[in-house]
């Protein structure tokens, strides 16, 4: 067999000519388009990766806003919750409160009913045992309506401090009330008495109150000496009504 060469460099220029057309005009083109699909590829999944991250983070922000959500309405509830149970503690210290306020006027009424009670019994009994004085002092010798009250009279003003005896003496207001008219002999055994007991004149009206049932009664403006079977009488009823409020 015989080569010939000049077919064969022939040949091999060919070939040699037809890879420089083809890297040329074939292969680099493609490459280009490869490398260009391939940036485009990595540019999609570039996006797609920045799109996956947001998406995550927007799921994180909705679920920490959910979550936020969750403890807001949690504490809304326990602070509702919290708020009715104050509501509901002040509403019954309030209700205990009246209950209590209700069940002292309540008390207080009936003890106010009851020393009424007394007072009316004490008063009755005043006025009856006054009514039964009054009848017995009728039986009685006219001089017991005066006899034995002056001594006490004029012990009381003898009690009295010196500045309030020297108002009685210089007034001209005050009036001495006797059981019944005096005799003319027993105003002046009076104001003789009293003159004693005053150290000196002392200047007052006369007049005669049978309420009084028995005794004298000096009095001004501003001061009385009560020494009369009525005014023992008041005072006694009176600490019977005290005796009976504090029992």
């Amino acid at each position: 067999m015989q080569i010939d060469w000049w077919t064969l460099g022939l040949q091999t220029v060919n070939a040699l000519v037809l890879i420089w057309l083809l890297s040329r005009f074939l292969f680099r083109p493609i490459a280009a388009i490869l490398a260009e699909r391939r940036a485009a590829a990595a540019r999609v999944l570039e996006d797609a990766a920045a799109k996956a991250a947001s998406a995550r983070a927007l799921e994180q922000e909705a679920q920490a806003a959910l979550d936020r959500l969750a403890s807001d309405r949690a504490a809304s509830v326990r602070a509702a919750t919290a708020e009715a149970e104050e509501a509901r503690r002040v509403l019954l210290d309030a209700a205990r409160a009246e209950a209590e306020r209700l069940r002292a006027d309540t008390q207080a009424e009936i003890e106010r009913m009851k020393k009424s009670e007394r007072r009316t019994e004490a008063e009755r009994a005043n006025l009856l045992s006054l009514d039964i004085s009054r009848r017995l002092l009728e039986r009685l010798p006219a001089t017991s309506q005066v006899a034995g009250f002056l001594d006490g009279l004029v012990k009381a003003v003898g009690a009295l401090s010196e500045e309030t005896r020297a108002e009685f003496s210089q007034r001209a207001d005050t009036v001495l009330s006797a059981a019944r008219p005096l005799t003319a002999e027993e105003e002046a055994l009076l104001r003789g008495e009293l003159a004693k007991a005053f150290g000196g004149p002392v200047t007052f009206s006369l007049r005669a109150d049978p309420s009084l049932l028995a005794g004298f009664e000096l009095e001004n403006e501003h001061t009385s000496i009560r020494n009369s079977l009525r005014a023992d009488m008041e005072r006694i009823s009176a600490e019977l009504v005290k005796g009976q409020d504090h029992g």
